[in-house]
């Protein structure tokens, strides 16, 4: 069998059972109140039962004021913790772990949810999603010292309602990722400047939520490789905030790359994304390290693992398609997945609703494996697009991270 199957020990002795990680997901599948739903807590528990070693949760918000999304699901007080309980036993099924993902908007809240959003500075979005987003003003350092609070009590009653550990979001270009980019923190203060004070914020999140929740509670940490963009957050950077993270004592990192303003982690390409550095970074610290985005072979899975250039592989699209992915490779009725280009067949109106077609159409399976109906394999965009409408209304039509 191979070593996909191996278990693995975290540095704080946690075990993880096998190196299969269900990357975090955009489920959107909160109440009215910013809590789980019954929906939310079956598709985990599907998950868990599939064969997954290692869930991550989509996007929990620790303000409910900023968020990313319709259905983010946002933790700030020890208030109704029931369906968050469920939502934690749900996924610590079959010998299953759940690490609840912590995140913080920033500039990246859309019009619709933020009349003016936060940053680490006052720079605007860019780029074709740019119209969708309303200028940030900077944070106040009273602020930015309530932000890493709030963090901390998520983490806590992460730890409180039963999940497995917790996950800091600086990817993508969220609050924390916007901090550690030159491009985006012109800040002069003890939070700006340096690489040393940029990363001061994600360092203060991490040790706190250590002292609360103790040497035993695993924390994992979602980084950027890059911006991939000039003047941004570059490899050199990122390696150096791993390093320091993997010295203060982080228990899993996971790597992946970019955000809104350049959303390579949304296309399709071929073969593993940032595998390279990867590779390049477990030469260098302690922590596992676990690799989202590109994996769509049970060859090449297997090889990431066997060649030791990463210790999880992060499935998100694949393992929304099928639930159970990591049984049937165990079984050997895994060989690869077939990811489709969906279209309306309107050559102009793909262009402009393209990305949240394909947002929309892993949203919508999502719901069905909720509702234990089958996955539909299609390339006809309408139905993914009038599921987004009928969801979200006109609101639909703002970017979302997949």
């Amino acid at each position: 069998m191979t070593t996909i199957f191996n278990s693995l020990k975290l540095p704080n002795g946690t075990t993880i059972k096998n190196r299969f990680m269900k990357a975090a997901t955009s489920e959107t599948m909160g109440d009215k109140n910013y809590r789980p739903t019954t929906e939310l807590i079956n598709l985990y528990k599907t998950w868990a039962d599939g064969g997954t070693g290692l869930i991550i949760t989509g996007n929990v918000m620790v303000d409910q004021t900023a968020r990313g999304e319709f259905g983010n699901i946002v933790i700030e007080d020890t208030q109704n913790l029931d369906l968050l309980k469920q939502w934690a036993q749900a996924g610590t099924q079959n010998g299953t772990k759940i690490f609840m993902q912590l995140n913080h908007p920033g500039k990246q809240s859309p019009k619709t949810i933020s009349k003016q959003p936060v940053s680490a500075s006052a720079i605007p979005m860019e780029g074709s999603n740019s119209f969708a987003f309303n200028t940030p003003r900077a944070l106040t350092n009273n602020e930015i010292k309530t932000i890493i609070q709030k963090f901390i009590n998520a983490a806590s009653v992460a730890k409180k309602v039963g999940f497995s550990g917790v996950e800091i979001h600086a990817a993508h270009g969220y609050l924390l990722s916007q901090f550690l980019s030159p491009h985006d923190n012109k800040r002069v203060d003890e939070y700006g400047g340096s690489l040393e004070n940029r990363m001061r914020l994600l360092v203060e999140i991490y040790t706190g939520m250590r002292e609360r929740l103790g040497a035993d509670f695993p924390i994992a940490l979602k980084i950027n490789s890059s911006d991939l963009r000039p003047g941004g957050f570059s490899e050199e950077d990122s390696l150096k905030v791993i390093q320091k993270m993997d010295q203060l004592g982080i228990d899993l990192i996971e790597i992946s790359g970019g955000n809104y303003e350049k959303p390579t982690v949304q296309g399709i390409g071929k073969g593993a994304f940032f595998i390279d550095y990867a590779a390049k970074v477990k030469q260098t610290v302690k922590a596992p390290i676990a690799v989202t985005g590109g994996f769509s072979t049970a060859n090449g899975m297997s090889h990431t693992i066997e060649n030791n250039e990463a210790d999880f592989i992060g499935l998100a699209r694949p393992i929304v398609l099928i639930p159970d992915l990591p049984n049937r490779f165990k079984a050997g009725n895994f060989t690869a997945i077939q990811l489709h280009h969906l279209s309306t067949g309107l050559k102009g109106l793909d262009k402009k609703v393209g990305s949240l077609v394909g947002l929309s159409y892993y949203q919508q399976q999502m719901f069905r494996v909720a509702k234990t109906l089958p996955v539909q394999i299609t390339e006809n965009a309408w139905s993914s697009l009038g599921f987004a409408v009928k969801r979200q209304g006109l609101s639909a039509f703002i970017p979302q991270r997949g």
